[in-house]
């Protein structure tokens, strides 16, 4: 590269050149070993689920493979009673890829089929590695793939769709669990009941977890064993479409949680040994096995391993309409360490050699490619190490994705709930923890997602309310540590969001306080579906208190939007104070005060900001978000001026600060004549004032 805007932007990162030099250059030399020096595109390469897979044809039906080790391969199913059958048996060609053709009559929609693939010194059932659609047996719990040809193939009614990223506001849910009965939901009810929801909340993205095909529900949808097929447990794939299609005409993005940083062990259902070799997609040796997550590492240097997963994003983006992708486990993959043990406290750590170069190339070229497939694709990486460049541009010398997880914000949270007492919560750190970032790099703030919400963990809500949720979250039952759980999630929740440099996220039920944990049905609960869902009845009940986070999660994220570019906006810190626990900075037009206090209110505290005129826009401690409303919100604020900041065009902005809580104000805009007749109105006042002063004292005098 001629120049590394990475290094420019950030120049300690000067003594790594070479290294970072070295990176790109291998991205380079990778993409142009797979498009054979530039004679395809990207976009062409990642066609492979066009090629591998089950296809309908006008003649019938044609299947291909990639199993290199294997022997025979033969297809069985419900057609041919699962036995094997010469009519059924796959031939070999190039490269390791496996063909067969059939007539139409040979296969019908949702006959259920797997492969009976032969090695030397072996032989297993395999479900194809790029099926489009898995179903699982409710009785026998076998997982199957099944033909997909419906009569009517969903016809999409948006073709193309902008996400809106001004800015982007995430909501992360998970379809099985968003229903409020104890069972598994559906992308219907999904569809039906959830979106309308995330409009009215003002969010404009989704971000869907647990989409590609997992034999264990608990997983959470992490451990992947069909990479190309939608959860059947949800629905079809017709219904996932129709979701996606509904939420783009109402204006929200879908985003997936994409999981290409490791696969589940499974043999049968997924690609463990799926040629009756251990290494066909996954590493060698003691690599083959992520030491933490009881899952396989998928080999990188691969071409063939490179190619599915590239074409694994295209086929979301292009099959379903996605918008795009949330990349799991992202430092996992960046890392020979997976991240484990790392303590990353410089740059260094960073450039020492044990970074995986081939998955650094991959998630580059990913990159390159969804914004090729779509440009107006979003990409974000879940990443903790905060590996430089990450959501900076390839051509700057980055790794191109759009956004990168604030990973560092929700443990803040957590410890400081756990371990500071209420008089312990210092401004100084709080603005320092939700400001910390990259210049260069775009970042996805967010107070907590699923990953807090698990069983064994607790949400912000829980930690701060815990028991006292069941019993004191009537609207009519006052409760110390309710008000104050009440108070903070606000405050939490508004000193994140209003600080973003890109995004923000919340996971589905969190807006609005949802009780308890997530834990899935296993064996240690009972096989139950009590924590797996989403009580929304709860935040529906105008009787309890539910509803006031919900209502002030609503008005913060309006107020958030109707900034033009709100994200992108410059934020200044106005003013913090430890001892006073307060904290200000404007954005804008808007002024965000913070009292951390939990016992200390304060009259006539002073900032010195633009003079001028200044509302209140929203304040945490109004009753209507269940505050006790001890300021007068209908009050407009005007600033007295100060001669030492008058060529600063700076006064100061007095106001009163009740304890725990925050408030949001805006500059008013008036127009020249406005401002005349309010200084008319004003000498007006000042002059019958002055003249009722002097009839005063001359009645006075005379006596």
């Amino acid at each position: 590269m001629e120049s590394l805007n990475l290094i420019k932007n950030d120049p300690w990162l000067a003594p790594y050149e070479a290294a970072i030099e070295g990176r790109y250059q291998y991205v380079l030399e990778k993409e142009r070993g797979l498009t054979n020096n530039g004679k395809l595109t990207l976009s062409e390469l990642a066609s492979g689920y066009l090629y591998f897979g089950l296809h309908k044809t006008t003649k019938g039906w044609i299947f291909r493979e990639w199993a290199p080790n294997a022997t025979a391969i033969y297809l069985i199913g419900t057609f041919n009673g699962w036995q094997k059958d010469d009519k059924y048996k796959m031939n070999r060609i190039d490269n390791g890829i496996w063909e067969i053709v059939l007539e139409e009559d040979a296969l019908h929609h949702e006959d259920l089929f797997k492969l009976l693939v032969e090695w030397n010194g072996g032989s297993g059932e395999r479900i194809p590695a790029w099926i489009r659609r898995v179903v699982q047996d409710e009785q026998t719990k076998i997982f199957s793939a099944q033909v997909w040809n419906p009569e009517n193939v969903y016809q999409f009614k948006i073709k193309k769709f902008k996400p809106n990223t001004a800015p982007l506001l995430i909501y992360e849910c998970h379809i099985g669990m968003a229903t409020n009965e104890e069972k598994v939901g559906s992308y219907t009810e999904f569809r039906e009941k959830v979106l309308p929801r995330v409009l009215k909340d003002g969010y404009n993205a989704i971000q869907i977890m647990a989409i590609q095909e997992h034999p264990y529900y608990g997983s959470f949808g992490y451990h992947v064993s069909s990479f190309f097929a939608a959860s059947s447990r949800f629905g079809t794939p017709e219904e996932l479409k129709e979701l996606i299609d509904e939420a783009h005409s109402m204006g929200i993005a879908v985003i997936m949680d994409i999981v290409h940083s490791h696969a589940v062990k499974n043999e049968v259902e997924g690609l463990g040994r799926f040629d009756g070799s251990y290494n066909q997609y996954f590493l060698s040796g003691d690599r083959r096995e992520h030491p933490a997550w009881d899952s396989l590492c998928f080999d990188y240097g691969k071409n063939e391993v490179l190619h599915f997963l590239l074409s694994n994003c295209k086929f979301w983006l292009e099959e379903y309409k996605f918008d795009g992708f949330r990349f799991d486990g992202v430092t996992s993959m960046l890392y020979y360490s997976h991240g484990l043990g790392e303590a990353f406290c410089n740059y260094g750590d960073y450039f020492n050699g044990h970074q995986d170069g081939d998955a650094i190339a991959y998630l580059t070229l990913a990159n390159k490619l969804i914004h090729e497939v779509n440009k107006n694709a979003i990409s974000i990486a879940e990443e903790v190490s905060g590996m430089p460049g990450l959501a900076a541009k390839f051509e700057d010398g980055g790794y191109g994705f759009d956004y990168r997880m604030a990973m560092n914000i929700p443990d803040y949270w957590i410890k400081t709930i756990k371990e500071k007492k209420d008089e312990d919560w210092h401004p100084s750190s709080i603005w320092w923890e939700t400001t910390n970032r990259r210049a260069d790099e775009k970042t996805i703030s967010y107070a907590e997602s699923h990953d807090q919400a698990l069983v064994g963990d607790k949400t912000i809500i829980f930690r701060l309310i815990d028991a006292e949720m069941y019993w004191h979250m009537q609207k009519d039952d006052r409760n110390f540590i309710v008000d104050r759980g009440i108070a903070l999630h606000k405050m939490i929740r508004l000193s994140t969001a209003s600080t973003i440099n890109g995004g923000y996220l919340n996971f589905m039920g969190n807006e609005f306080g949802h009780p308890e944990w997530i834990d899935f049905p296993r064996d240690g609960n009972g096989w139950s579906y009590k924590y797996a869902r989403r009580q929304w009845d709860l935040v529906d009940n105008l009787d309890l208190k539910y509803h006031y986070l919900g209502d002030f999660d609503r008005e913060m994220l309006e107020l958030i939007g109707s900034v033009k570019n709100f994200q992108d906006t410059p934020i200044q810190k106005v003013w913090d104070n430890d001892g006073d626990q307060i904290l200000a900075y404007m954005r804008k037009d808007l002024v965000f005060v913070f009292n951390y206090s939990p016992t200390t209110s304060f009259t006539d505290y002073g900032f010195l900001v633009p003079q001028g005129e200044y509302e209140v826009l929203l304040n945490t401690d109004a009753t209507r978000f269940g505050g006790f409303g001890l300021a007068d919100d209908s009050v407009h604020h005007f600033t007295q001026f100060d001669p030492l900041y008058k060529k600063e065009k700076k006064e100061w902005l007095k106001l009163y600060i009740p304890a725990r809580s925050a408030v949001v104000l805006r500059k008013v805009k008036t127009g020249s004549s406005e401002i005349k007749e309010k200084v008319s109105d004003i000498k007006k006042t000042t002059a019958k004032a002055t003249t009722a002063k002097a009839r005063t004292t001359n009645s006075k005098t005379k006596k």
